[in-house]
């Protein structure tokens, strides 16, 4: 009777060691995603960068432009979509970001010829964006960010800040 209780109460200390053990493991695999921009020379770009130890999957991303949202970056901007890169995330087609690692959603780069009035005209366009991402980590915990393209116009004299 008692070595069948001391292998029920082992038992039972195994079962809350494995508990607590993949409650670390979420915790400790947790991915940290960031919209990360730039904007030098001759070349503008947005990222979804991954600063956690976990990789981030990405459901969905959300281009909202005046209130109305859009699946695709090129949907919200008036340029050729030959011209930059772009990158779509479809329920078909999602995309793995791993750990130290990042997502190119868009970039352009710029001629020397075409610099100062193209960048410009860029720059205010996406100025009026605001990206939302949907994501999850490996155990299918939701993760979600969002990030407004105002930053783009930061320098402008007429930008509202």
């Amino acid at each position: 009777m008692l070595t069948t209780a001391i292998s029920l109460l082992a038992l039972l200390a195994t079962f809350y060691q494995l508990y607590l053990q993949r409650i670390h493991n979420e915790k400790s695999l947790k991915p940290l995603p960031q919209i990360d921009f730039l904007d030098r020379k001759n070349q503008i770009f947005i990222h979804i960068q991954n600063n956690g130890v976990g990789p981030f999957v990405i459901d969905r991303l959300i281009f909202v432009k005046d209130t109305k949202s859009y699946d695709h970056i090129e949907q919200c901007l008036d340029l050729n979509p030959k011209t930059f890169m772009h990158m779509r995330v479809t329920s078909l087609d999602k995309k793995t970001v791993l750990p130290e690692n990042h997502l190119e959603v868009f970039s352009i780069v710029f001629e020397e010829d075409e610099l100062d009035s193209q960048m410009d005209q860029v720059r205010e366009q996406l100025a009026d964006i605001r990206l939302k991402v949907k994501g999850r980590d490996i155990y299918d915990n939701r993760i979600d960010t969002d990030r407004s393209f105002e930053w783009f116009v930061r320098h402008n004299s007429n930008s509202v800040s």
